[in-house]
């Protein structure tokens, strides 16, 4: 097997902090083989790394024989002088490697395969160990969900917007709350959203400027710790005021969803066949999807996503719950699953869970409601 070469793509390089244990921004790490490994790194990192990385040896940049060429190529010749001390003229890398890298070594001589199944395999099945960070990450988000939802529930309403300490209460207010709990909590999520609406009628709005009252707000928080690096995922939608009719009627579309697909998860379950039941329940309730099969006959809110994806150092990474390949889900996948419905000009509603994808079914690692009022969560 050919051996290894990791540069990092910046300190949150999943695949090279599963590698290595350690986050960094510029780093060199080779892989000869198994126990057979090194990391290289500058004399700002290098006790950082002694303490945290896993790696075997760990060597300063004189120590490996770094000669500045300048941005990309001087790791990339380092790389090919460290692999033909050993006579080796190819190497693995991952497809997170920047381009700049990637030539910079084929111009040094080296025979660079662009393994796309790097790590792919081994950082789906979770250890006991990942799987409690990853349940740390949640409890973390649950904890922001409620300090966003407890001061949408202290707002006052006025001409239709909600206002909080005779301000109007914002996108950015929220934002900022639930970051200052998830960072005294030792985790980040610089691109939380909260979203209130008609905006959020776009899945991925961020959010931004004064809430509306008697409308969805949709808040999806994907922390990572700060040492672990494992992330949670945690979607929950509430409304402050009256719930329109419409709204009442997605959310309880998709709760069903929700239940649905979690019921349907365990391992050897096909991720296609677990979305493709959640968009059946979605088409039975009267809604559309944009998945092929599942249209739906109306042109009123519809689900434009998959049902959910793997989650561990990445956000999002594989398994997928989504078609049109299989996607077998296997025991120790940890997965999201969260159904969604959107309308332009209403707003839309999503809820999701994470757990982990176990032989019998679906460890659930969320506690939190999912209900619309936000009085439920207080």
């Amino acid at each position: 097997m050919k051996p290894i070469v990791l540069i990092p793509s910046g300190d949150g390089d999943a695949d090279f902090i599963y590698a290595t244990g350690f986050a960094v921004e510029t780093s060199l790490y080779i892989r000869f083989g198994n126990g057979d490994d090194v990391l290289v790194t500058s004399p700002l990192e290098i006790e950082r790394a002694r303490t945290q990385s896993k790696a075997t040896r760990k060597l300063l940049l004189d120590e490996a024989g770094y000669v500045d060429g300048g941005p990309f190529i001087s790791y990339a010749r380092l790389a090919a002088k460290m692999l033909r001390e050993r006579e080796i003229e190819s190497a693995r890398v991952s497809p997170r490697l920047p381009a700049g890298y990637l030539e910079a070594m084929r111009e040094a001589g080296l025979d660079v395969e662009v393994d796309l199944e790097l790590f792919v395999a081994e950082r789906r099945h979770k250890s006991q160990e990942e799987a409690r960070f990853i349940e740390a990450s949640q409890r973390a988000a649950e904890a922001a969900v409620i300090e966003v939802v407890s001061q949408l529930a202290q707002a006052d309403i006025r001409n239709g917007i909600l206002w909080l300490d005779e301000e109007p209460l914002t996108s950015e207010r929220l934002y900022a709350r639930a970051s200052l709990l998830l960072g005294e909590k030792g985790f980040v999520c610089p691109d939380m959203i909260i979203a209130g609406s008609p905006e959020c009628a776009m899945p991925h709005y961020r959010g931004e400027g004064p809430i509306r009252a008697n409308a969805p707000v949709i808040i999806d928080i994907f922390p990572a710790g700060r040492t672990t690096h494992y992330h949670g995922d945690l979607t929950r939608t509430v409304v402050v005021g009256e719930v329109p009719d419409e709204i009442g009627r997605m959310h309880a579309a998709v709760l069903q969803a929700l239940d649905a697909g979690i019921e349907s998860i365990k391992a050897g379950a096909s991720g296609r066949d677990v979305h493709h039941g959640v968009c059946q329940v979605l088409v039975d309730r009267g809604y559309g999807t944009t998945t092929k099969g599942f249209e739906g006959a109306g042109e009123g809110a519809k689900m434009n996503h998959s049902t959910g994806h793997g989650v561990g150092l990445d956000v999002h990474e594989e398994p997928a719950l989504r078609g049109p390949s299989e996607n077998t889900l296997l025991e120790g996948d940890v997965v999201t699953v969260e159904p969604g419905l959107y309308l332009l000009g209403l707003g839309g509603v999503r809820i999701e869970d994470t757990g982990m994808v176990t032989r019998d079914g679906f460890k659930n690692f969320t506690t939190l409601t999912r209900s619309l009022d936000p009085r439920d969560y207080l």
